[in-house]
Parts: C-alpha cells; sequence; structure tokens
C-alpha cells in the first residue's frame, strides 16, 4: 500500500459514480465512455487492493471501503476547489448540499430552505433522498448535512437531535374519535387504516403496535409517505397514523395517539467539527424549526 499511487482524475471518476451508484449515469456526466468509467473504476480498486462496490440485485451498493474512498475524493475535491478560489481570492462558489426526504422539507426544513434563499450569496443545493440514501450521501461526502427519522443513531457520523413530535391519528372532524383530546390505540378497533406499503419501517412497527394492543383493524388504501397518507384521510377514506408534524387536510382533525412513541428527527454530519458554512446551516435549520 505504500507504493499506491491515487490519481485525481480516477478518485474525480469514483466520487460521481458514487453519487449515481450507476455506471451509465456517472459516464455520461463525467462525458467519457461507460467501459472507460469501468476501467478507472476498477484499476482504482486494484490499486488500493479493496473492492469499492458491489451487486446487490440490480443494484450496486458502495462498501464501506467504497464509502471511505468516495468521502476522501469528495473532500479532496473541495479542498481544491477552495485552494484556487483562495488563489483567486475569491469565494468559495461550491453550493453545500443537504440531505432529507420529502416530509422532512415540506414539514420541517421549509423555513430554513426559504430563509437561506433569501441570503444574498447563499448557495444551497437540495438532495430529496430516503432515509439510507441520506445517510449514504453524508458518509461518501455527497451531502454535506443530512436530516432524517433514525431509527438508530449511526455510530460512524456525528448526530444532531433537531425536535420530536407525536404521532396522530387523522380523522374526519364528523368523525365520534375526533371529540377525544386524545386517543388510544385500542380506540381504533374496528377502524380502516391508510397505512404505509408493506415492509416500510413505519406500516412494521404500526402492525406490532396495533397487534400487541389487540386493536381490530382493515386497510383502507396503503400509501407512501406522510402527504400522501394525509390527503387519503382528508378524502374520507380511512383514519390515517402520521408524524404530528404534518398538516391535517381540511376537515380533519389530528389526535394524539398515547400508545405510539413520538417521532424524532436528527441532523447528522461527518465527524469532527463543521466548516463554517455547514455550521450556518444547521443553526439556521434549528433555528427555524416549527
Amino acid at each position: 500500500m505504500a507504493d499506491v499511487v491515487l490519481s485525481p482524475d480516477a478518485l474525480r471518476a469514483f466520487a460521481v459514480f458514487a453519487e449515481h451508484r450507476n455506471f451509465t449515469r456517472a459516464a455520461t456526466e463525467l462525458a467519457i465512455s461507460q467501459p472507460a468509467l469501468h476501467v478507472k473504476v476498477r484499476k482504482l480498486g486494484d490499486a488500493l487492493g479493496r473492492p469499492l462496490y458491489r451487486r446487490e440485485g440490480r443494484k450496486l451498493e458502495l462498501t464501506p471501503d467504497g464509502e471511505a474512498v468516495a468521502r476522501f475524493a469528495n473532500r479532496l475535491d473541495r479542498e481544491t476547489a477552495g485552494f484556487l478560489a483562495g488563489l483567486r481570492a475569491d469565494d468559495d462558489t461550491r453550493p453545500v448540499v443537504l440531505a432529507a426526504g420529502e416530509g422532512a422539507y415540506l414539514y420541517l426544513l421549509g423555513d430554513a430552505v426559504r430563509r437561506l434563499a433569501d441570503r444574498a450569496g447563499s448557495r444551497l443545493r437540495l438532495l430529496t433522498v430516503g432515509t439510507t440514501d441520506m445517510l449514504a450521501a453524508v458518509r461518501t461526502g455527497r451531502a454535506s448535512l443530512g436530516v432524517g427519522v433514525l431509527d438508530t443513531l449511526p455510530d460512524d457520523l456525528d448526530t444532531v437531535a433537531l425536535a420530536s413530535y407525536p404521532q396522530v391519528a387523522l380523522l374526519p372532524s364528523g368523525h365520534p374519535l375526533a371529540r377525544r383530546r386524545a386517543l388510544g390505540l385500542r380506540d381504533l378497533d374496528g377502524e380502516r387504516l391508510v397505512v404505509p406499503p408493506p415492509g416500510r419501517p413505519h406500516r412494521v412497527a404500526l402492525e406490532r403496535a396495533l397487534r400487541s394492543a389487540g386493536t381490530d383493524w382493515t386497510v383502507a388504501v396503503e400509501a407512501d409517505g406522510w402527504p400522501l397518507m394525509a390527503h387519503f384521510a382528508g378524502l374520507g377514506i380511512g383514519v390515517a397514523l402520521v408524524n404530528g408534524l404534518v398538516t391535517p387536510p381540511a376537515g380533519t382533525a389530528a389526535r394524539p395517539v398515547r400508545d405510539l412513541p413520538s417521532i424524532a428527527y436528527h441532523a447528522v454530519h461527518a465527524r469532527g467539527p463543521l466548516d463554517p458554512r455547514t455550521a450556518e446551516l444547521l443553526d439556521t435549520i434549528r433555528a427555524a424549526l416549527p
């Protein structure tokens, strides 16, 4: 390993591949042929003596070593850009990248994004990704900061607690349960529920909690994501159990569900001190929380 020479060109190519995890899209962005990109990535892995990616079904996923190489390549790219900007006596023109899911952008981060967008000279790039891809983006350096709901806190990243919200039942304002200030899962016995598709973490947790409470329920509709679940509840199709941060549609009432745990949002970033612009982004998010 002492004699390994890392080509900046190969590192840059691998960073783009790591972002897409797709040779065709990465080669298009780099304006090179797909075989040429394959050769660059293969030679980089051979030089390091480590597999950098693996195939899982039809998808390509980075190995832990691949994530480390992508993180190094992105950091080197940022440092190079900063060095060149300093020589030009110019500000860093690279954007700060925030990765989060649809629900977080709709209900949690809107004010912070608006404040940053209103600032002269603010450069912010937004990635809309699920939790798994958000963590991967932070690990590889593709994103400066990630925000999401985490079932377990990653031990390889720094985390910052942002806010916690109760889970609520969204139901028509005229529903008999809407007269109550709070509900238990047993109160939903016999109800038709709006739930996520099978296998989603929220669906799994709901089924476990409902089963533990002995609640008999049926599926009204399966919907992916808080906004669509709330939409169907607003149409009167069924009762939706959602994040309390979700804005209730017109004609619905939101009632806390005592038996369900609160949903906690965290910000995540690479280990160590934050650079000033990422620290400003985090501070803005915390100051703008609902």
